[in-house]
C-alpha cells in the first residue's frame, strides 16, 4: 500500500488592509492613479519611490488626512472609509508622521497620554505611568525614565515615545513616516529594532523611508510608487538593490504602469 506524500502546507499572514484603485487629484494634478497596496499582520511593508511619487499623498490617505477621490479600501474584510484621522484610529490604524508632534516641556507620561489621559474625576497618575512602563518594556525601550521631558531625550528616544504612543488602543496597523531621518547609526538601529518588536507583536507595519539600507535591513516587502502610481511590489528577499532603484527611477517600468500609461495617453488623444 502506498501512502501519499502530504501536501505541504502554506500559512499565510492575515490580510489586515487592502486598498484598490486609489486615486486622488488636487486641481489639474493627479496625485495618485489606481494604487494597489496590502498589508498583512505581523508583515514590514516598505513604501519607496523619488519626490513627487506620491508617498506622502497615500499615507494621508491611509491616515485619513485625505479621502481618495476613486477606490476602495477594506480593513479586516469590510469595506470601510477613512474620512478622518480620528476614523482611522477607530479602526485600528495609527500613523507616526515624521514630526512626531510629541510637546518637549511634557514628560514621557503626558506625551504618552496627551489628549486620551486616564482619569476620574482627577487626572490617574499612577495609572499612566504604569501603562507607560509597560508599553516602554513591550518595545525594550531604552528610556531612563517616563518622567523626564521630552526636550532632555536623544531623536532615537523621541522616536520611541512617538511609536508608544501610537500604540495606545492597540492598532492594527502601525505607519512609520521616515521615522529614520535625521538620525545617527546608533539611534537608527535603536528605531529599526523597535519596527521589528512591532512586528513581533503582530502589528502590520507600513514603513515609508528613502533609505534602502533601512528598508532591507527591516521591511519583508517594498512597494515603489513612481509618479503617483505602482511600479513594482518585491519580496525583499528576492530583489536586490539595483531592481528597486530601477524601478524607482523608472529604468523598469511594470506592467500595470504600462498599461495606464498607454490607457492616459488614448485618454489625452481623445
Amino acid at each position: 500500500m502506498t501512502i501519499a506524500e502530504p501536501t505541504p502546507v502554506t500559512v499565510q499572514k492575515d490580510l489586515v488592509m487592502s486598498l484598490q484603485g486609489i486615486s486622488k487629484r488636487f486641481g489639474a494634478v493627479q496625485a495618485l492613479s489606481g494604487i494597489d497596496f496590502n498589508v498583512h499582520a505581523g508583515e514590514v511593508v516598505a513604501i519607496v519611490g523619488d519626490n513627487g511619487a506620491g508617498k506622502s499623498t497615500f499615507v494621508k490617505i491611509l491616515a485619513g488626512v485625505y479621502t481618495p477621490d476613486e477606490g476602495t479600501i477594506t480593513f479586516e474584510g469590510e469595506h470601510v472609509q477613512i474620512g478622518s484621522p480620528a476614523a482611522a484610529q477607530s479602526l485600528g490604524i495609527a500613523t507616526v508622521f515624521q514630526d512626531l508632534a510629541l510637546a518637549d516641556n511634557l514628560d514621557v507620561v503626558s506625551n504618552l497620554f496627551l489628549g486620551r489621559e486616564i482619569s476620574t474625576f482627577v487626572l490617574d497618575e499612577e495609572a499612566m505611568e504604569a501603562k507607560s512602563w509597560e508599553l516602554l518594556r513591550q518595545l525594550s525601550a531604552r528610556i531612563p525614565s517616563v518622567r523626564i521631558p521630552i526636550a532632555s531625550l536623544s531623536g532615537g528616544q523621541r522616536q520611541t515615545v512617538a511609536i508608544a504612543r501610537s500604540l495606545i488602543g492597540d492598532p492594527k496597523v502601525v505607519i512609520l513616516d521616515e521615522p529614520t531621518a535625521a538620525l545617527g547609526v546608533a539611534q537608527t538601529a535603536e528605531v529599526l529594532n523597535l519596527v521589528e518588536r512591532l512586528r513581533d507583536r503582530g502589528h502590520g507595519v507600513v514603513l515609508i523611508s528613502h533609505n534602502l539600507a533601512d528598508v532591507r535591513a527591516v521591511a519583508d516587502r517594498v512597494v515603489v510608487l513612481r509618479l503617483g502610481r505602482n511600479n513594482g511590489d518585491f519580496a525583499v528577499a528576492d530583489v536586490s538593490y539595483e531592481d528597486i532603484i530601477a524601478a524607482i527611477t523608472g529604468a523598469t517600468d511594470n506592467a500595470v504602469t504600462r498599461r495606464a500609461a498607454a490607457q492616459s495617453e488614448r485618454e489625452t488623444d481623445q
